[in-house]
C-alpha cells in the first residue's frame, strides 16, 4: 500500500469588504480607482504630443506601417506596438486618499516629463523604479 502524502495548505486570513456595497477590499478598490485614471490618462494630449515628435515616416516594407518611432533611450526605431510613452517621474502608488493628489499631478503631467521607449527599455527602467520587497 502507497503512502499518501498530506500538504497543509496555508490559510489565507480573509480581509473586509467594506467597499463599493461590501464587494471590494480597500485595495481592491484603489486599483479600480487607478486603472480608471491611467485608462483615461490615454487621452490627455501631451502624451499624444510626444508620440508625435519621436516619429517619422517608415520607409521599409511593411505597406501597412505608416510610422516609426525613436525610443529616447537607445535611439532605435520601432514600430507603434514596440513603444511606451513613458513618465520620466514615475506617477508611483496610489494606495490612499493621501496619495491621490501626487499621483494625479504626476499622471496627467506636461510633454516635458514624457518619453518613448521601446519595450525593452521600458521593462528595465519599470524593473529599477520598483521597490524592491
Amino acid at each position: 500500500m502507497a503512502k499518501t502524502k498530506i500538504i497543509k495548505r496555508a490559510t489565507r486570513t480573509k480581509l473586509p469588504r467594506e467597499r463599493n456595497a461590501g464587494t471590494m477590499t480597500n485595495a481592491m478598490f484603489w486599483s479600480f480607482i487607478r486603472s480608471a485614471l491611467r485608462n483615461k490618462s490615454r487621452w490627455w494630449k501631451p502624451i499624444t504630443q510626444c508620440r508625435m515628435s519621436s516619429r517619422r515616416a517608415y520607409k521599409g516594407t511593411n505597406k501597412r506601417q505608416k510610422f516609426e518611432y525613436q525610443c529616447n533611450q537607445c535611439k532605435n526605431w520601432f514600430p507603434d506596438k514596440e513603444i511606451a510613452v513613458d513618465h520620466k517621474i514615475p506617477a508611483g502608488s496610489l494606495n490612499s486618499g493621501d496619495d491621490l493628489k501626487g499621483f494625479v499631478e504626476r499622471l496627467f503631467c506636461e510633454e516635458k516629463h514624457l518619453q518613448c521607449l521601446c519595450s525593452g527599455c521600458h521593462d528595465v527602467k519599470t524593473k529599477l523604479e520598483k521597490p524592491k520587497k
